[in-house]
């Protein structure tokens, strides 16, 4: 019998079922398509799981060459609560596997360890073929000591697995298998899993290392994966591996109270923002509670206590503790901790703050050889800087609007008026490499709750960060004005490269999204944020922008839509002339518009960048304009 963690009825997606009429896994960032419901039938969003991220050779981990590494002895014990992105060297050799909490749903404790076909620096292993199937990630265990032990001494393995999570679900012909060397240095399988299945709770396996040919002092085991090496295809995650003597299969349950969701952020309304709008209003900008999750691995009841901690990193000053009194926790179930924050003084010092809060259970629990309070510890930072953001700083997929000019925006609320001056964007390659290729970005005025009139439209030649999840400064030329909401967003301007934007599936604010056509915008949450972060204050030398002293003027003195396959529209009848200038200073159009004209065919010109200026026989509007047909 396998024993099924903590029941949970969320439904997945298959991916690849889905994705009907494209390439089911392709080079670049793309597993397989989802595509998400949208109000207009003609408008398409796309979640897409990650491919690669590539990042200088100076950034990969190299093996360890030549090192002499002391066999360990049992017992062997690791949940991976301690390590960061890649396992801990001291029980492990070196591994692509990525370290995370993000990607596991209902994992047994803090971090897994992910299998997929992306290497450790976060490009595919194989980035030539996009069919190429084989070997993926492997983890391998340093040399265990185990001479000397018999059948008798009853050594069992058991480890917990699960296929999915948020990324990818294997086909039915890929497998995870687990090895163990024997004493004439072969590999040997001892246990295989196929894919196709989707389980959102994780399973417990036990295996016996009961053989002779096992039993020696220089034992190790692998696991390993085999799917789609081009790329994050086929997940896998691991966690809590544990080999001793002296267990049994039918007793499954270690005494352990473990940490595990990932703690929820201090904001209400924002992972991130910057610190001098905070402190405007504390009370309405500081969640209700902050929240994390505890699971109870033992078949009995138990009690326990918690303690939380906000501390500013920036001074080491705890800011706030709260001691929760012992409470009960059932027997193979989780239990939601929750705390409630106290808002930053109004007066609270400094540009910066860098918000830890962490969540330590109190308990006592242990296994001979082990302290299982490596996993009693979780923590989250939130940082009040200069920039607003929704998601965690981890992407899950990417997002990408399909439909030639179609745009996606966010919504961003202020509690004074500001300026943005830079925006922070994580690019997520998908299918091809799009480093050079330009994307569209655009800060929008609010009009009823929607996106309205462009505010700034920026040309940002497309570059991946040298990092998976990292994020690329795009700079504007200026301070560009914003009231009290205001929209960031891009405009997918061509066929034939489709711009993906890093995608947060843990996010909970996937209500400030939209979607637009057009001239029309339509509310969408794709269950979770495109990570793109508008960047407040600053920027460079040239005036801050505002509002036009006559209300409306920027509206009314401008062409539609941008970019444009070269048929300009506008809503204002008093504009009499209207003149297109190129890169090069040259006027390419000069026209004098007819009374109740509000269309313009400039399709002889070229795809590229434009000026254009647009007059009333008063004021003159200038405005820059993308042709993209």
């Amino acid at each position: 019998m396998k024993h099924r963690l903590v029941n949970n009825q969320l439904a997945r997606i298959d991916w690849k079922r889905v994705a009907m009429g494209y390439p089911l896994k392709t080079m670049g960032c793309l597993l397989a398509f989802v595509f998400v419901a949208v109000s207009t039938a003609s408008a398409q969003l796309r979640i897409v799981p990650l491919e690669s991220f590539p990042q200088p050779p100076s950034a990969v981990r190299p093996a360890t060459a030549g090192a002499r590494i002391q066999a360990v002895k049992l017992p062997f014990f690791d949940d991976f609560a301690t390590a960061t992105d890649r396992p801990n060297p001291t029980l492990w050799q070196p591994s692509n596997v990525y370290i995370n909490n993000t990607l596991p749903i209902n994992h047994p404790s803090l971090n897994v360890a992910t299998f997929d076909g992306l290497k450790a620096d976060g490009t595919p292993y194989d980035f030539t073929n996009p069919e190429a199937s084989g070997p993926t990630d492997t983890l391998t265990s340093q040399p265990i000591d185990l001479a000397g032990y018999a059948a008798g001494d009853a050594i069992f393995m058991s480890f917990y697995w699960q296929r999915k999570g948020l990324g990818e679900l294997p086909d039915t012909e890929d497998s995870l298998r687990l090895q163990f060397l024997t004493t004439t240095g072969t590999w040997e399988t001892v246990w295989k899993q196929a894919g196709d299945t989707t389980n959102n709770n994780f399973t417990q396996s036990f295996v016996a290392v009961d053989q002779p040919r096992f039993l020696h002092a220089a034992f190790q085991f692998r696991f390993q994966a085999f799917g789609r090496t081009s790329g994050a295809f086929d997940s896998w995650h691991l966690d809590y591996i544990y080999l001793d003597r002296g267990r049994s299969a039918t007793n499954r349950y270690i005494k352990d109270i473990a940490t595990r969701q990932p703690v929820s952020s201090f904001l209400k309304r924002y992972t991130a923002m910057p610190l001098k709008q905070y402190l405007l209003n504390p009370a309405a900008e500081t969640a209700d509670t902050i929240r994390t999750d505890i699971v109870n691995l033992f078949n009995n009841f138990n009690f326990t206590a918690f303690r939380a901690v906000v501390r500013d990193q920036q001074t080491g000053t705890v800011l706030q503790q709260y001691q929760s009194p012992s409470e009960g926790i059932p027997s193979l179930s989780s239990q939601l901790k929750v705390m409630k924050p106290q808002p930053l003084p109004a007066g609270f010092a400094g540009q910066k703050a860098v918000l830890q809060t962490q969540f330590a259970v109190q308990t006592t629990d242990t296994i001979p050889g082990v302290n299982l309070r490596r996993n009693d510890t979780i923590a989250s930072v939130t940082v009040l800087d200069n920039y607003y953001a929704y998601d965690d700083g981890t992407a899950e997929a990417a997002i990408q609007n399909t439909q030639r000019q179609g745009r996606v925006a966010v919504r961003f609320r202020l509690n004074k008026p500001d300026a943005v001056s830079a925006l922070q964007v994580c690019f997520a390659p998908v299918k091809t490499n799009l480093t050079g290729q330009v994307a569209v970005f655009s800060l929008y005025a609010d009009e009823r709750g929607k996106p309205g009139r462009t505010l700034y439209q920026k040309a940002a030649v497309i570059s991946y960060a040298n990092s998976r999840n990292g994020f690329v400064t795009i700079p504007f030329d200026y301070g560009v004005a914003v009231t009290d909401t205001f929209y960031v967003g891009w405009t997918q301007v061509s066929e034939e490269y489709v711009t993906a934007i890093g995608f947060d599936k843990n996010s909970p604010f996937g209500n400030q999204v939209f979607e637009g056509r057009g001239t029309s915008w339509d509310p969408n949450n794709p269950g979770g944020v495109p990570m793109i972060r508008p960047v407040i204050g600053g920027g460079g030398q040239a005036p801050v922008t505002g509002v036009d002293d006559e209300p409306g003027l920027a509206t009314r003195l401008m062409v539609f839509p941008n970019p444009s396959s070269g048929i300009l529209l506008w809503q204002n009848p008093a504009i009499q002339q209207i003149e297109i200038v190129d890169v090069n200073g040259r006027s390419v159009v000069r026209v004098r518009t007819a009374e109740g004209q509000r269309e313009l065919d400039v399709r002889q010109l070229p795809d590229g960048f434009y000026l254009v200026r647009l007059s009333d026989g008063k004021k003159t509007g200038v405005q820059k304009l993308i042709i993209r047909k």
